[in-house]
């Protein structure tokens, strides 16, 4: 047998695998936007003072470093194939749900932006919640697990 036979390798649907890739682009994007806030950026939205922290930039530097490490755990979790990662890309989708409705009347692109986001992503977790990973050898047929 040679190697190309004896590769074993997984079909990941590619809605988890855009999944996967939006928690990560936005769990950079976040840590981006708390390094402006923690560093009292004038880049920041002038409306801020009517958001939920009011004027607080350590505030919302720390919440966007919270959504930033939910990204990333539950990106790499969903990658991994396990179930832990689609309830914690669930939980992220539902906070980034509520903080665009908190900002649509300020920032109305961005809270737009971010409410198709996570209905992408909800929508990934949901029509993928059968899958689960299983090796495949290369003529097609399912393998046990050692």
């Amino acid at each position: 047998m040679s190697s190309m036979q004896e590769m074993v390798y997984a079909k990941r649907p590619a809605w988890l695998t855009f999944v996967a890739v939006v928690l990560f682009a936005e769990g950079f994007l976040r840590i981006i936007s708390a390094i402006y806030y923690f560093a009292d950026s004038a880049r920041i939205n002038p409306f801020l003072e009517n958001g939920a922290f009011s004027t607080h930039l350590f505030l919302w530097g720390l919440w966007d470093l919270g959504i930033a490490a939910i990204a990333f755990l539950a990106g790499y979790s969903v990658l991994q194939g396990n179930e832990f990662g689609r309830i914690i890309g669930y939980l992220w989708a539902i906070l980034v749900i509520i903080e665009s409705f908190l900002i649509i009347s300020w920032s109305p692109w961005f809270g737009a932006a971010s409410l198709v986001i996570a209905g992408l992503v909800i929508y990934g977790l949901a029509a993928t919640q059968d899958w689960r990973e299983t090796e495949i050898s290369p003529t097609g047929t399912p393998m046990s697990p050692p």
